[in-house]
């Protein structure tokens, strides 16, 4: 089922009602009550900006996520980070980042972006609030050639978009964002769909039911 939304009218049904896909509802706004609310609840906006007037929402039932604690650095990742070729900071360039996944490879101009000049906005006001954050790479000349942002809600990072110019500049983000949430006893990273590169880090499907216990601090038993 996909419900219409007031945009008046902030809230969400439940979306374990909507289509297996995890799409459930369209309509509500971009703007900083629906965004926490909605990312408070698992649910995330997922549409392309050009062919819809509306945001669509989506919640899988099964989230594909990375326990900092169990992040995978393969050899070759670590044997790059020895070489320091790369500087690390952390929400030291966040509107350079966000437009970077915007425009990275030709993105912006691609069928079905998403990150158009509303949700860039919408974005960098929860970022200059503090519910988003943004890792940066830097390379040897001090240029950004890599990143990744997202939203942080309690001890979660939903993980929105990253981008990389130079190999494995995204790759390096992830993991500097995994180990930064283990020493800071942050507990998981959403990273909402599954890719190969996000498998190989040790990325994993969890229950609905379970990202939503952990979520609001509750113990809750392997799926």
């Amino acid at each position: 089922m996909i419900f219409r939304l007031d945009p008046d009218i902030v809230g969400f049904p439940d979306p374990r009602l909507g289509e297996p896909d995890g799409f459930f509802a369209y309509g509500g706004a971009i703007n900083r009550e629906w965004l926490l609310l909605a990312y408070s609840n698992g649910i995330f906006p997922w549409f392309s900006f050009r062919d819809y007037d509306e945001p669509l929402w989506c919640c899988p039932m099964r989230r594909f996520v990375i326990f900092p604690a169990e992040i995978h650095v393969s050899h070759s990742m670590r044997a790059l980070i020895r070489k320091q070729q790369y500087q690390f900071t952390i929400n030291k360039a966040f509107d350079r980042v966000i437009k970077g996944c915007a425009h990275a490879q030709g993105r912006y101009e691609q069928e079905g972006a998403w990150l158009g000049p509303d949700i860039i906005r919408a974005y960098t006001g929860l970022h200059q609030e503090g519910y988003a954050a943004s890792v940066e790479v830097w390379d040897a000349g001090h240029e950004l050639v890599g990143g990744l942002y997202g939203v942080t809600i309690g001890s979660f990072f939903i993980g929105e978009s990253m981008f990389s110019l130079a190999p494995s500049a995204s790759k390096l983000a992830m993991i500097v964002l995994a180990r930064y949430m283990e020493r800071m006893g942050l507990t998981l990273i959403d990273c909402q769909i599954e890719t190969p590169h996000l498998r190989s880090m040790g990325g994993r499907y969890i229950s609905y039911d379970h990202y939503m216990a952990l979520l609001n601090g509750k113990d809750a038993a392997e799926d």
